[in-house]
């Protein structure tokens, strides 16, 4: 059997897009002799369309849509990711109730849909809703009842949704038993740090535990904060991987299950998968948004040296635009590194002096302002240009805050914490160096090698006011992603643990109020990580 899997950047409402995507795809299966063709789940409105589900029109936009990719179907099998419902003349105190334009109740179902020759053959719906992070399924689907197999070309398949792998003694082990030869899951799966590993594993113990084969089929691109990073994979009956589909690139991929030998695992650095992710994040969140073009301020330093990189790879350096908006604390050497970035990177360059700005609002103050209050001024006006540059110009700000000092409240709120989307907001400082390592042709070695400072006062070092990052970072991660607590951390660094939990602790009311930034963690602030504003607990 000859497979193809439609590995599709689905942009999340663009229907009529996506399914035009499906529709070359087909055309191209069907030319080089595939027998089936398998898109991700929701691949026909794009996961997750949330609260659209409940917009008028919009199911019957989905259906509509699969029916175009059934027509299209002749003399293929075609499992396609869409919307299931089912009517009810009773009203429920249920979220995951909706309305049809006749003002008839419905259950909405994650589902996927089967055709064979242009004509219905299955419907199959997801039974486990994930009910973590923004994307709560359970909030708009019911779960699917039942579990059963089919024949396709002469093998019996099992076809089931995301989650429902990741079940033990769930629908795959069901389906084995009930004598499926394969297991073919539509998936959309989110990236983050070692999640390919994860799933790799995953299949290769439900393989071996029932003694089938495995077809991944997982979505790609960026949506909001999430990026789907595809990787699409089979593995056989003796958990081998036989197939590798590329990471983080849109493509029909073909897989011949007759025949198929072993095929080396994929092993880069994380450190790669990582700006993989981000490049693509940013590139479909400006360009699905409308946008071409972005700014940002470009310190002299190695967090807005490596936004600014990871723009121009992500959209072309053409349409990346630098600003220098020096202060009077200022230096000579970040107005020279910053040059230099821009100018390896072949992006636009301009500078702003905020001087006589920072002076003006110091005298509009009843009060001449200092300490703290004055060094806020200075990002705050800097943030205020970058958003009218950003005006002027169609762009979006780009902001270039990480995960340590954002974790801290080492950021001021309406200054340099302004922008549409903060690409490296989930990556720790000490991977900010790790990462710029990989574009050390154009990041110079003295942005890569100096103190970090904000200069927001005379001979600022960031280590005069937050511990080491190389300390820091190692508890940050703990306290975060390891939900340690303060006793925890004190074994490892007495030192640092309490001024760490407490200012995390203080700091939440910011991080409510951040932009969007992309997901390459498990507890990445906002989503995956979630903690009230009000909070009295300080254990």
């Amino acid at each position: 059997m000859r497979i193809a899997i439609g590995q599709i950047n689905a942009h999340v409402g663009a229907i009529e897009t996506n399914v035009s995507t499906m529709l070359r795809m087909l055309d191209e299966a069907r030319d080089v002799g595939c027998d089936l063709v398998a898109f991700p789940e929701l691949a026909v409105c794009g996961y997750s369309p949330m609260d659209l589900l409940w917009r008028d029109g919009f199911v019957e936009a989905c259906f509509d849509a699969v029916e175009r990719v059934r027509l299209a179907s002749e003399g293929l099998v075609v499992a396609v990711g869409g919307l299931g419902i089912e009517r009810r003349h009773r009203p429920a105190n249920r979220d995951n109730v909706s309305s049809l334009s006749d003002g008839a109740l419905i259950d909405l179902y994650n589902r996927i849909y089967v055709f064979e020759d242009a004509k219905p053959f299955a419907t199959v719906d997801k039974q486990h809703l994930p009910s973590y992070d923004v994307y709560c399924e359970e909030r708009y689907f019911t779960p699917g009842e039942g579990t059963s197999v089919l024949d396709v070309g002469g093998r019996t398949l099992g076809i089931n949704v995301c989650e429902d792998l990741w079940i033990d003694d769930g629908p795959t082990d069901v389906q084995a038993s009930l004598g499926a030869e394969w297991i073919l899951n539509l998936s959309a799966s989110p990236f983050y740090v070692g999640k390919p590993a994860i799933r790799h594993r995953l299949a290769s113990r439900r393989t071996k535990e029932n003694g089938i084969g495995l077809i991944y089929v997982n979505l790609v691109g960026g949506q909001d904060e999430v990026v789907f990073d595809g990787g699409s994979f089979a593995v056989d009956a003796r958990g081998r991987c036989i197939f590798q589909a590329p990471y983080f690139r849109e493509g029909l991929f073909i897989v011949d299950l007759d025949g198929a030998r072993p095929v080396k695992p994929r092993t880069i650095p994380d450190i790669e998968d990582v700006r993989d992710a981000l490049v693509l994040g940013i590139r479909d969140y400006v360009h699905k948004n409308g946008f071409q073009q972005v700014v940002l301020g470009l310190s002299g330093g190695i967090d807005s040296a490596l936004v600014a990189t990871l723009a121009a790879d992500a959209l072309g350096p053409e349409n990346v635009r630098c600003v220098y908006l020096p202060s009077e604390y200022s230096s000579q050497d970040s107005l020279q590194d910053a040059r230099a970035v821009a100018d390896g990177l072949g992006a636009s360059w301009a500078v702003i002096d905020i001087a006589e700005a920072h002076d003006a609002l110091r005298e509009a103050l009843p009060v001449r302002p200092n300490g703290l209050v004055d060094e806020n001024l200075q990002p705050r006006i800097r943030g205020t240009l970058l958003m009218a540059l950003a005006n002027q110009h169609h762009a979006l700000v780009l902001c270039p805050g990480n995960k340590s000092e954002i974790a801290m409240g080492y950021n001021t709120l309406y200054g340099d914490t302004v922008g549409a989307f903060a690409p490296i907001a989930d990556l720790y400082k000490t991977d900010v160096y790790r990462l710029a390592e990989l574009y050390a042709t154009v990041i110079p070695d003295s942005v890569r090698t100096k103190p970090p400072s904000a200069e927001l006062r005379p001979e600022q070092r960031d280590d005069q006011d937050l511990p080491p990052y190389g300390a820091l970072d190692p508890l940050l991660h703990q306290a975060i992603e390891g939900n340690a607590s303060l006793e925890d951390l004190m074994r490892v660094d007495a030192d640092v643990a309490s001024e760490i939990v407490h200012r995390v602790r203080l700091s939440e009311y910011k991080r409510r109020q951040l932009p969007p930034g992309i997901k390459i963690t498990p507890k990445a602030f906002g989503f995956g990580r979630r903690m009230p504003l009000t909070n009295g607990y300080t254990g």
